[in-house]
């Protein structure tokens, strides 16, 4: 399944034009709404977007609003946006993504965090050894799940491994994790903590004190935000400024054929240099506590 999506860059890393399409066979698709959840009949091996490789700090992501979905760096008052390095983390200590053909509803609040969801497609840490790149379309199997309380909303974050990672056959749910690579949870929390304090943003927060839910109950939510995108596609939730251009589901308002018209050829160019201060480890005084 991986190999038969590529990626189409757009442009300089590092600079507010570039952008990563997805495509197969040479057409653009939508890494949001066209490339399938699951990648197996039995639903257990899942496909997992990859918006930020392990140990980088450019802040990438899916774009909702743009025509067939292109991953671009976040901005923020026109500046483009990097995570911090909060010591003694390095950038982000995980492959950073999505899963394809979910949604977080803004409008539907969960019962046990109490928050509404966060309008994104639901969050990824993939925790195998190989750093992936932007654009990659991974094959993982969910382990478990955390809940961030997300300036009031909720913003899932599914653990999950590689199925080819030498450990996957011994990571089969949330305790495996700490017997194989122990501290990783912990730090999983701390990590999502403190990262947005450099910014001058407090703490943020989890529900359930920051325990880390077991692998069952992380397929319950991804079925729930599945199902939530199949209202969103289909035009029975409200978009709001979602695009729903996709070239695979047939009879949904966004389907379109001519995918290609829509956006810009390859143009690839050499990265952008990066101002040498996101280099830079900010000590948390909060991170051993």
């Amino acid at each position: 399944m991986a190999n038969e999506y590529q990626t189409r860059q757009v442009g300089a890393p590092n600079t507010l034009d570039y952008r990563v399409f997805l495509e197969k066979d040479g057409k653009v698709v939508s890494p949001f709404h066209d490339i399938p959840l699951y990648a197996d009949a039995d639903q257990t091996i899942l496909n997992m977007i990859v918006e930020v490789p392990r140990w980088t700090n450019a802040k990438m992501e899916i774009s909702k609003e743009e025509k067939f979905n292109p991953i671009l760096q976040d901005t923020k008052k026109g500046k483009l946006r990097y995570v911090r390095n909060c010591f003694p983390h390095h950038g982000y200590i995980w492959n950073y993504g999505a899963f394809p053909q979910t949604w977080e509803d803004p409008n539907a609040k969960h019962a046990e965090t109490g928050a509404n969801g966060d309008n994104d497609p639901l969050d990824v840490c993939e925790i195998g050894e190989a750093v992936g790149y932007v654009g990659q379309v991974k094959q993982v199997k969910v382990l478990g799940i955390m809940a961030l309380l997300d300036e009031g909303e909720t913003d899932w974050k599914v653990i999950v491994v590689d199925v080819n990672d030498p450990l996957a056959p011994k990571l089969n749910d949330i305790e495996d994790v700490e017997r194989h690579l122990p501290g990783l949870i912990r730090a999983t929390s701390e990590w999502f903590r403190i990262y947005k304090i450099p910014d001058g943003k407090p703490e943020n927060v989890f529900a359930f004190s920051g325990e880390a839910k077991p692998k069952k109950y992380a397929h319950e939510i991804v079925h729930e935000c599945n199902e939530a995108w199949k209202k969103l596609i289909s035009g029975e939730a409200p978009a709001g400024d979602i695009s729903l251009v996709n070239s695979t589901v047939q009879g949904s308002p966004g389907y379109i054929t001519n995918g290609d018209a829509e956006v810009p050829k390859a143009n690839p160019q050499p990265a952008a240099p990066i101002d040498s201060s996101i280099s830079k480890s900010f000590f948390i005084s909060s991170a051993s506590s």
